[in-house]
């Protein structure tokens, strides 16, 4: 590699294969490689069930890791704490969307105000040229002059998804090496590197929330019992009572705690009037939704688009005709109804596999 075509990049270490293979890659065509992790929340405050440690994404234990990694590829490390701006912007909106009656989606935040906020600076200010993160998505720069953000070639861990905010100006600074790749392959890559960590089991869904128990991370953070109510059908009906509206989310059947001679699901949740609405499976289609805080990564070049939509990550994108509104805003209608449309949730607009922007589910729309 010429000097002229080496760069400094900062990597997104999290201790695990996928951001250590990228720091190893990037290592070995020339650059100059500067590693960093994100300390984001204390662990000490949660325990496992069990009182066993907290084992998760981002814990100490994996910035050990990642720290030990950089030292065996021979790269500059550093960890930066981002504990305060972590609670403020993902856990804080992650809490409270959930009291609010929604199901949030904290990766996306994450992604958004962290990752490629904050570290993004933090990369500015080491006087690197790109951010580099183990995401399995890609990036092209199209004759247009225009970034491109497409899924990764690994369909069962594409990321894709997640990373809807980005901007034109971050997506000139990011750069994702094992977009072209599969996981197997990443594999194969750090055993090649012998890097210890080539057998590393994946993280959890949740990186703060232990053993994926939010309804337990709910109450440790605001308190047991508040938002109890009653469960009720679209009639109003009273058909029985529930401990809180944040243990309930749009399409869930178990835990309900009512006899009823028909399988009900949970339809919708009203935090405002502590009720839980449930109904028949029928009920939880949906013709369409209204999405807020829409962002695009290449702008429309028309007020209705054509476009295949997921309403959370591992939905199969369906077709929806996208109408674009004042304000942020977006109607989606699908071709055919959808189930468990959520508030709170993401929604994502693409065109093949390229990612044209996305929002924030609002409502589903039920009528015509």
């Amino acid at each position: 590699m010429t000097e002229k075509n080496r760069k400094r990049i900062v990597v997104a270490m999290s201790g695990g294969v996928d951001s250590s293979v990228t720091a190893a890659l990037l290592k070995e065509e020339g650059h100059e490689v500067i590693g960093i992790s994100m300390q984001v929340w204390d662990y000490s405050k949660f325990t496992a069930r069990g009182g066993e440690k907290f084992d998760t994404c981002c814990s100490l234990d994996d910035i050990h890791d990642a720290r030990r990694v950089a030292e065996q590829i021979g790269i500059p490390f550093y960890v930066v704490n981002f504990e305060e701006e972590f609670q403020r912007l993902v856990i804080d909106d992650f809490v409270d969307e959930y009291f609010r009656g929604r199901t949030p989606n904290p990766c996306v935040r994450c992604n958004q105000r962290v990752k490629f906020q904050l570290l993004l600076q933090k990369a500015r200010e080491l006087g690197a040229d790109f951010l580099a993160t183990g995401h399995y998505a890609r990036i092209e720069r199209g004759g247009d002059g225009l970034f491109h953000l497409l899924r990764g070639d690994d369909p069962g861990k594409d990321q894709s998804y997640f990373l809807f905010t980005l901007t034109q100006e971050q997506l000139a600074r990011v750069i994702f090496p094992l977009g072209g790749m599969t996981k197997p392959e990443v594999r194969q890559q750090a055993a090649r590197f012998g890097l210890r960590v080539a057998e590393k089991g994946e993280s959890q869904e949740i990186c703060f929330v232990p053993d994926n128990d939010y309804v337990r991370f709910l109450e440790e953070e605001r308190g047991k019992g508040r938002l109890a109510g009653e469960i009720v059908d679209r009639a109003g009906n009273v058909l029985g009572r529930h401990g809180g509206t944040y243990r309930y989310t749009v399409g869930q059947r178990r835990g309900l705690g009512i006899a009823h001679p028909h399988p009900l699901y949970v339809v919708g949740v009203d935090a405002e009037r502590r009720q839980v609405i449930v109904g028949p499976k029928e009920e939880l289609s949906a013709l369409g939704l209204a999405a807020a805080d829409v962002t695009w990564v290449i702008p429309p070049a028309a007020e209705t688009v054509e476009a295949a939509c997921k309403i959370r990550y591992r939905h199969h994108p369906v077709p929806c005709t996208v109408t674009v509104l004042p304000g942020s805003r977006a109607e989606v209608r699908f071709r055919e109804p959808e189930r468990s449309v959520t508030p709170g949730q993401a929604v994502v607009f693409y065109h093949g596999d390229e990612v044209l922007g996305g929002g924030w589910i609002d409502a589903a729309v039920t009528g015509n």
